[in-house]
């Protein structure tokens, strides 16, 4: 019997001597918060704030046949990628359920392919399941690379103090080699749900904690803060952005999970293509994401299901939070779409009871 591999960042010691705190789900350890939520929260509401990806899955893919096999088994034209082009895709099964939501990063020689951590090894054999005769190796290399994502209102302007004017010149959806004094790093950007821009850096180690230390030590009038899983929690609940296996498992498709800006309609076949064409030509998705608001405090390790007045199956909470904009507790849920209209209420029910729900659209508001 092999030993259950645990998954950190490989940065964990350096984060334990800086005061961060951590909690283990299965065999991955997160950064619970590095002491201060209002520090953290204001860092992302206001400020740049950074947060450690490094323990989600990471796929290296070579081969030739490395993207016309992807351009096949996910949902997004992905076959002409060139070198520093970053792409989301999604992996759906054979009935147009969601396997995972990955970034492909092409580095020329390989491709890097960040996953969340819960799905990395579902993304994994589904990969290696449709190669057959391709000229495609797929390995997991979690673990091996420092992982850091910079967010915020500020986090343009912050990471030009790091790298110099070179992060004008990159255009959104790619990524670039930078070497600053010595240490080097890439540096992907991208934009938020908010429409700022977000960055992704991807490195050694070793690096990595350089890049951390000069970060701490310069970020002079900026809002900066390192931020852990209970800070970036209430911020995604609040702004509706799915995650793995909460809102991303195969009981939803794409359409419902709103992620249809991933799907290439007009490209050719792929794995669940079918389905999901049909979904969005007679529009049969009959549910849809969105955001709750909750009248008491639930409970966050029940399974709520979601009911009209008269009892009536309306959907389901798939994520609970506390919001610090609303003051109060919010949620995301699946509900079917003859409830979905803002200001419907529902049902939230456990075996506990009832709690009286507001659907309420993302992002939320004061």
């Amino acid at each position: 019997m092999t030993e259950e591999k645990i998954r950190t960042s490989p940065l964990q010691e350096y984060y334990e001597k800086l005061g961060a705190s951590f909690w283990q789900e299965e065999d991955i350890i997160k950064i619970k918060s590095f002491g201060d939520l209002d520090v953290e929260l204001h860092s992302l509401y206001e400020g740049v704030a950074l947060r450690d990806i490094s323990a989600g899955g990471v796929i290296e893919l070579k081969g030739n046949d490395a993207l016309d096999l992807l351009n096949r088994i996910s949902t997004n034209s992905v076959k002409n990628l060139i070198k520093e082009d970053v792409k989301d895709t999604i992996f759906v099964t054979e009935k147009g359920r969601i396997i995972d939501v990955a970034k492909l990063v092409n580095f020329g020689s390989h491709l890097i392919m960040l996953t969340s951590s819960e799905h990395q090894l579902k993304v994994l054999r589904w990969i290696q399941k449709y190669i057959i005769t391709d000229d495609v190796v797929a390995s997991d290399v979690t673990g091996k690379f420092a992982i850091l994502e910079l967010i915020g209102p500020q986090a343009d302007s912050f990471i030009s103090l790091v790298c110099g004017k070179v992060v004008n010149e990159i255009h959104y959806d790619k990524f670039r080699i930078i070497d600053a004094e010595g240490t080097i790093f890439f540096l992907m950007k991208l934009k938020d749900v908010n429409d700022n821009s977000k960055f992704i850096i991807i490195s050694e180690p070793g690096s990595g904690k350089r890049l951390l230390e000069f970060m701490i030590n310069n970020s002079g009038p900026f809002d900066f803060s390192l931020i852990g899983e209970d800070a970036y929690e209430a911020y995604r609940i609040e702004r509706g952005i799915p995650k793995a296996p909460n809102e991303l498992n195969d009981e939803f498709n794409p359409h419902e999970a709103k992620l249809l800006g991933i799907v290439d309609f007009n490209k050719g076949c792929y794995i669940g293509q079918e389905v999901i064409a049909r979904l969005d030509t007679y529009q049969k998705a009959q549910k849809f994401l969105t955001g709750l608001k909750f009248e008491e405090n639930p409970e966050r390790s029940l399974v709520y299901k979601l009911t009209d007045a008269e009892g009536n199956d309306a959907g389901l909470v798939t994520s609970i939070g506390y919001s610090p904009k609303c003051k109060k507790a919010i949620g995301l849920g699946y509900v079917r779409k003859e409830f979905i209209e803002e200001g419907t209420l529902l049902s939230a029910v456990s075996v506990n009871g009832k709690i009286n729900v507001t659907v309420y659209s993302t992002p939320f508001k004061k």
